[in-house]
């Protein structure tokens, strides 16, 4: 697979063209409304002195960075505030290389697509390690994957695309196996809000200087266009030290700093926004998975119901998840999907489906026709 080359853009760009209605299911933009502290914020700080419409600190608003550490029982000297997780992950990828021996990364497979890309950036040598039949990534599978070769090993959790959540054995592995081989465990937790197993466990409850977590408001707070992300690198003063100031020089050089405004909108969001917004969201998806599973069945369809995160992959049969099978869908049912294949090899028969859409029963039920 060519990750260099964005795949979503294909599968959107294809359904764009088509000369009918099409739900759409492959981009993960929330469609609900975020907290009213987003807006709230907004509007305050549009009446703002001139000097707070200049730039922000690079790291990120000093107020935002101390939130961020307290609700994630770190120092504010770990956190950098960046264009997203996607940029996190970047930072947190291109430090871990730098830092650790060795030149290779270590992914999962089904990988979100932009890991590999990134990988394919930094011309790290790449090494996949597949999921068990439920989706999950098996520890002692990582441990034979990794040698001494490994600097970086990229867990993401909940997962996209498999939505695997990994509880605190897991997470506790995964991070012994990063110290063990002197390697960078990037955890991305960017769907941390969206956990339906109720076991989600942070990288950073292991207080690991081998550890970075990234993570983002673009799901949880439903704005993705804001980019406003973070990563909590290891301690300053540990044997890691130097990433979180290589992470903020690179960032730096690269954006000189993120949005004022939407970092005060985020902040504001924080403060205000309480756990029952968030318990809502994830009721919506869960009945959402309750519709669109049951409709997998009418179709008789493989799949995993997801433990977290929006997504869901399914198997249709004697229908593999390649781009041609997309695109029939597109062009037949009516429903844009991303094809198993973008992910890798061991999903390549699966396509996967993304449940922010109001249209759920809709799509449910065109899928449910087509393969009758």
């Amino acid at each position: 697979m060519d990750y260099e080359t964005p795949q979503f853009f294909r599968v959107m760009q294809y359904a764009a063209r088509a000369d009918r209605d099409v739900v759409d299911m492959v981009s993960g933009n929330p469609d609900w409304d975020p907290p009213e502290g987003v807006r709230d914020g907004l509007r305050d700080y549009a009446e703002a002195d001139a000097d707070a419409f200049q730039y922000a600190p690079s790291r990120g608003l000093k107020s935002l960075r101390e939130e961020i550490a307290a609700r994630r029982g770190v120092d504010v000297s770990r956190v950098v505030v960046t264009n997203g997780a996607g940029e996190a992950n970047h930072l947190a990828m291109t430090g871990g290389m730098d830092h650790f021996p060795g030149d290779e990364i270590l992914l999962t497979d089904p990988v979100y697509p932009y890991y590999a890309g990134r990988a394919s950036f930094l011309d790290a040598e790449t090494t996949i390690v597949s999921v068990d039949e439920d989706g999950h990534l098996d520890p002692d599978a990582v441990r034979a994957a990794a040698s001494e070769e490994t600097s970086v090993v990229v867990v993401n959790s909940p997962n996209n695309p498999t939505g695997a959540v990994y509880g605190a054995d897991a997470m506790a592995e995964f991070v012994a196996i990063a110290e063990e081989y002197d390697a960078l465990l990037v955890s991305d937790e960017v769907y941390d809000h969206f956990d339906y197993a109720g076991r989600f466990t942070s990288a950073l409850e292991q207080d690991s200087p081998n550890v970075v977590a990234t993570n983002s408001f673009s799901k949880s707070m439903a704005i993705t266009g804001f980019r406003v992300g973070y990563a909590v690198f290891p301690s300053p003063d540990g044997p890691a030290g130097d990433l979180v100031d290589r992470a903020g020089t690179r960032h730096m050089l690269t954006n000189v700093s993120g949005s004022r405004p939407a970092q005060y909108a985020v902040e504001r969001a924080l403060r205000t926004t309480s756990p029952e917004y968030y318990a809502k969201c994830r009721r919506r998806l869960e009945r959402r998975i309750d519709t669109f599973c049951g409709a997998l069945d009418a179709a008789g369809a493989e799949y995993n119901r997801p433990e977290g995160g929006f997504y869901v992959m399914a198997r249709f049969p004697e229908f593999a998840g390649s781009f041609a099978n997309v695109y029939e869908l597109i062009d037949d049912a009516g429903v844009a999907g991303m094809p198993g294949e973008a992910f890798g090899e061991s999903r390549s028969d699966w396509i996967r489906f993304a449940l922010v859409t109001p249209r759920i029963e809709e799509a449910a039920e065109r899928l449910a026709a087509f393969f009758e």
